[in-house]
């Protein structure tokens, strides 16, 4: 069996006024027919299978429905219809600075992180110092985390995740922040990371990136699932042809 499968998976937003209302005249406004909601469909009919080892490239414009769908398969959110199958342990990069406490140090966010993710303390202290090397944020881990920049947030997530050595890792534009000497030994990593057995999933911008690392490509729009496949060139020579817009949909 893979070791992750969505199967028709589709999540719905219901979004109007009820958080604005108190429960009395939410009520009435029933009683009176007189409430209205509005939905939204983030993802329809979304299928793909990975088997362990594989890199899983998802692209898409803004509000595809890339972000959604990730914390449906990280387990964060449960499907409206479908399902999703996974095996392992799991570790989400999902938002930049999310899982952390501004007014912690780096050093205690690091144990904070590992303990979110299910390890124990005595693991932490067996890799904490891999992790802050591999961040580069040596020279500050004893400083507040909300001190930090976005680059060096995102390097201690990604140090954090990458290091702790989940059987699925997901990436939400996670490499696309901090500098380019960090983003390619983040790289070297995800390829040490996927010859070690453990799946991938990255949400990127960047086709390149998408190419050189993913086995398989997911390509969604407005929260539909375009194509899906291994043919990773091909899938991603159509979806720049729909940037230039030579390609319509």
């Amino acid at each position: 069996m893979s070791i992750l499968e969505a199967k028709n998976v589709s999540i719905r937003y219901i979004t109007g006024d009820f958080k604005d209302i108190g429960i009395k005249e939410y009520i009435l406004r029933r009683i009176r027919h007189d409430y209205h909601v509005t939905e939204f469909w983030a993802d329809r009919d979304v299928s793909f299978t990975l088997e362990r080892g594989e890199m899983l490239g998802i692209i898409g414009s803004n509000g595809a429905g890339k972000s959604t769908l990730l914390k449906a398969v990280s387990g964060i959110m449960e499907p409206t219809r479908g399902s999703i199958h996974r095996e392992g342990t799991i570790a989400a990069l999902l938002e930049l600075g999310s899982g952390f406490d501004g007014d912690l140090t780096v050093r205690e966010n690091a144990y904070l992180r590992g303990a979110m993710l299910g390890y124990t303390r005595r693991f932490m202290d067996e890799t904490y110092e891999a992790i802050i090397d591999f961040a580069e944020l040596r020279e500050f881990e004893d400083r507040p985390f909300k001190q930090l920049s976005s680059g060096m947030k995102s390097r201690l997530a990604f140090s954090i995740a990458s290091l702790v050595e989940p059987d699925i890792l997901i990436l939400d534009e996670v490499l696309s922040v901090g500098d380019g000497a960090f983003r390619k030994k983040s790289e070297v990593k995800m390829r040490e990371i996927i010859s070690g057995g453990a799946t991938t999933i990255l949400v990127s911008h960047s086709l390149p990136q998408v190419r050189e690392l993913c086995d398989k490509v997911l390509w969604l729009h407005k929260g539909r699932q375009i194509a899906f496949g291994s043919n990773v060139d091909e899938l991603c020579d159509k979806y720049q042809a729909f940037l230039d817009g030579k390609l319509k949909l």
